[in-house]
């Protein structure tokens, strides 16, 4: 183990951004009970110490940290962060860690930055310790191997290794590399420093008591599930895979209409010459506006001295015509002269050529001087009849070079002398070019710190611009966003994605917290619209979050900390777990272990993927977890089709509750739906409804119908009496069908084995 930076001995450190060091003071007078007690408190707080884990790869980065003041550790998912580690930076300022280990193979970003970071010895409240560990500390198999081999409080012995591994995977999320190999190398470094059991046993382990999930202050946590169910992305295969590098291109999505980007990073930046006329545009534009204000000032002198530079050496249309860099005229003499010679070589190497016919056989009628890059002066004669055999082509003071399309390439005497006279031409000029390429270059990124000014500043007008003209097309209205509010309040909101498919959308309000309730239960019919709504607020809140209008005529959004969804199921035979379990385990574990007073949950038909009283009670018990936490619950919109949850009021009574459903209309025998959500409870699913819809036949319908009025009346369910004929007789067919094929002469026939094996069992069924 290895450590950089000097940390001769331990320093009390606080637990958070506003935690600073002890010092000394002036002596005070005897404190009270109450003062004692107070400092003591602040003197644990004082005591507690933060060691961090980070890897970085990749443009990723995963994060790891135990908390000494109550034994737990945190982590952060894989997270993009950019070269200047700018992520890893908030992660330090807020958390303040007394030592940050990480692996000694790193990349120069990394070294470069925990270089910078050793060196602050200023740094409040004090500068960590960086502790480098061996790479192998950190492999991936170890890593998990470590996690689940390690001794947890919280785990309960009578667990088996199948049911520990299925516990933790529903805590750490183990599709993030990068996370569990920071956990596995944090874990290595706890064992190796014994923190907090220094002076025990040795046979005394570092205390876990917790996997909690960490997320930085003013970020919303939103996982890939959340993501895929809201389609806020969604790849779809492309029609011409070989044309595209992933082979996938974006179907319908939130990203995919509000994508309207004019620049491409990385493909087609933003020209020089774009930038400088931006520049012009924004200053002639209100400069209260603080985008606007950056890149009037920014976009300095030296963005035009860049633009100049380029204008006055690169010839665009000659590089655009022969593919590669070119420079104009006038720039480097040698050049400008080498391209002379080239542009004459036509009319010099015909005179050349008449030379060289005049000293071949008489039977040669042509020939040619070529030049080929590379391969320099070349003379070219017409192949002819009597040149069969490869010996056939050697001539008199001529070194045969090859045959091509019935061409004779030779050198001859003049050949070599232009070769020693002009040389290669072509590759000079390339060479040179490429050099003044370089220079140029150079003077470029001299001044590198202005350009990413111009991209980042760009970037965001474009996707600003992006945003203005989809809410413009769209009819999107400006949200308000409040932390004093707690929860969501939108009026006539819309599906951003479904009123683009449906000739018909039916705008629907939404108020969530205060003294309309935390926990929204919706019940309706099925393809009443349930499953819409859900995604209609979830979409609507985070086209907030990110700076966008939304389909709504007015929308107050409150401080949301993260979006949580249990919608669609996500089936993977790679995961080894039945759908409900990943239901369970990976997503509704989730909310229940991570969600906060200021987080979202939506849930849709949580509990339909086992035994009906299973899934409700499983559902209720989640609910009532929830809720059980008073004002600090989240806010949860769960839209079911157990009923029962609102008929046997296995939900407490309060103001946390709210009930709605989806307003319908029974029209005969027709079912109408008005796709309006209002208060009250569902009396029925309307399954059957559904089942016709579908394309069921009727009878399957309209039996189906009679099993569940049966059911739901407590009468016992006979089977249907017509069908039960209509078996009898077609049974009754089949076994006189048999008999009638028996050869009653064949001395081989065994009746006895006919009537055990054929008669015997057709008359359960018969009678």
């Amino acid at each position: 183990m290895a450590s950089l930076g000097v940390n001769p001995s331990r320093t009390p450190q606080g637990t958070g951004p506003g935690a600073a060091s002890s010092g000394f003071s002036s002596p005070a007078p005897v404190p009270g009970p109450r003062e004692a007690e107070e400092e003591e408190v602040e003197e644990e707080e004082e005591l507690a110490e933060i060691h961090l884990c980070v890897l970085w790869n990749s443009g990723y980065m995963g994060i790891a940290y135990y908390d000494t003041s109550d034994s737990t550790i945190h982590f952060m998912p894989d997270a993009p962060d950019h070269e200047s580690l700018k992520l890893l930076q908030r992660v330090l300022d807020e958390i303040n860690p007394q030592s940050v280990v990480t692996s000694a193979k790193q990349d120069e970003n990394m070294t470069r930055f925990l270089g910078k970071l050793a060196s602050q010895e200023h740094r409040q409240p004090k500068r960590p310790e960086i502790v480098f560990l061996p790479s192998v500390d950190f492999g991936l198999e170890i890593s998990k191997q470590r996690l689940l081999s390690g001794n947890y409080s919280f785990i309960p012995d009578s667990m088996t290794a199948t049911e520990k591994i299925l516990f933790l995977s529903s805590i750490i999320p183990f599709d993030c590399l990068l996370t569990v190999r920071a956990l596995g190398g944090l874990l290595k470094f706890l064992g190796r420093r014994r923190i907090g059991v220094e002076l025990e046993d040795c046979n005394v382990s570092v205390p876990i008591l917790g996997f909690k999930k960490f997320m930085l202050t003013h970020l919303v946590n939103i996982d890939q599930d959340t993501y895929s169910v809201l389609q806020i992305f969604k790849s779809e295969s492309h029609p011409s895979a070989y044309k595209v590098a992933s082979g996938l291109k974006e179907g319908l999505s939130l990203f995919g209409i509000l994508n309207r980007c004019r620049c491409k990073w990385g493909e087609k930046l933003l020209t020089v010459y774009g930038a400088l006329g931006l520049r012009d545009a924004c200053r002639s534009l209100p400069q209260s506006i603080q985008l606007f204000r950056d890149i009037a000032q920014e976009f300095s002198d030296d963005l035009h001295h860049i633009a100049s530079l380029i204008g006055k050496v690169v010839d665009f249309e000659g590089s655009l015509a022969e593919n590669r860099f070119t420079v104009l005229p006038n720039i480097d003499p040698e050049i400008d002269e080498k391209k002379r010679r080239l542009m004459g070589l036509p009319s010099f190497l015909t005179e050349v050529a008449r030379k060289e016919l005049e000293n071949l056989d008489s039977r040669i009628p042509s020939c040619s001087v070529i030049y080929i890059p590379l391969i320099g002066f070349l003379l070219s004669i017409p192949r002819l009849p009597f040149m069969v055999e490869a010996s056939d082509f050697e001539i008199n003071g001529l070194d045969f070079m090859f045959l091509s399309e019935e061409k004779l390439h030779y050198r001859s005497a003049r050949t070599k002398e232009l070769d020693a006279l002009l040389g290669d031409l072509h590759c000079e000029i390339r060479d040179q070019e490429t050099l003044l390429m370089y220079q140029l270059q150079c003077q470029v990124l001299a001044r590198a710190a202005v350009l990413t000014q111009v991209l980042d500043l760009a970037s965001r007008l474009d996707v600003l611009l992006a945003l203005a003209s989809a809410a413009r097309d769209y009819g999107y209205s400006r949200p308000r966003y409040s932390p004093q509010v707690l929860g969501v309040r939108i009026q006539n909101g819309r599906h951003p994605l479904m009123e683009l498919c449906a000739r018909t959308f039916v705008p629907n309000s939404t108020e969530c917290g205060g003294d309309k309730g935390r926990v929204k239960v919706i019940t309706g019919p099925n393809s009443s619209g349930k499953s819409i709504y859900l995604k209609q607020v979830g979409l609507i809140t985070f086209m907030a979050l990110v700076g966008s209008f939304v389909p709504a005529e007015e929308a107050e959004i409150g401080a949301v900390d993260a979006i949580f969804t249990r919608i669609h199921s996500c089936e993977s035979i790679s995961l080894g777990l039945s759908t409900f379990m990943i239901d369970l385990n990976q997503q509704v574990a989730k909310a229940v272990n991570n969600a906060t007073a200021q987080s979202l949950v939506l849930i849709d038909e949580f509990g339909k993927g086992t035994n009906t009283v299973d899934g409700l009670a499983l559902l209720a018990a989640v609910l009532r977890h929830w809720l059980a936490r008073g004002p600090t619950c989240p806010h949860i919109f769960v839209a079911t089709n157990f009923l029962s949850l609102v008929q046997l009021q296995l939900l407490p009574q309060g103001p946390l509750v709210q009930y709605l459903t989806m307003e319908t209309c029974e029209d005969g025998n027709d079912l109408v739906f008005f796709y309006q959500v209002c208060e009250g409870v569902a009396k029925a699913s309307h399954a059957s409804h559904t089942a016709a819809q579908a394309g069921l036949p009727d009878k399957l319908v309209a039996r189906g119908k009679e099993v569940s009025d049966l059911i739901r009346s407590g009468k016992p369910i006979k089977p249907v009496k017509d069908l039960l004929k209509k078996n009898q007789m077609e049974n009754c067919q089949t076994l006189v069908d048999k008999f009638m094929k028996l050869d009653l002469e064949d001395p081989n026939l065994d009746l006895n084995v006919f009537m055990s094996q054929e008669v015997l069992p057709a008359a359960t069924s018969i009678l």
